[in-house]
């Protein structure tokens, strides 16, 4: 079975910036003003790296997801 990859996740800060942090980091990846500006760059490494993208809201809880690749349910059809 292959390794599961890492996901990447846009989550607030308290400072109101927001993260772009990967699965099992320490550190934020990049801090940005907005949430679409971090939800940009987190979109672009899920896509480099061909993983998820999980979009939290100010609550911390998953509001969104995209796959970047490697979809273990593709859609049918």
């Amino acid at each position: 079975m292959s390794e599961k990859r890492k996901g990447v996740h846009i989550t607030p800060r308290d400072d109101g910036q927001w993260n772009v942090i990967r699965d099992g980091a320490q550190r934020a990846s990049s801090v940005h003003p907005t949430q679409a500006d971090a939800t940009d760059a987190g979109r672009a490494t899920a896509r480099r790296e061909q993983t998820e993208l999980y979009i939290h809201g100010r609550d911390n809880k998953i509001r969104d997801r995209d796959s970047y690749g490697g979809d273990p349910f593709p859609p049918k059809g």
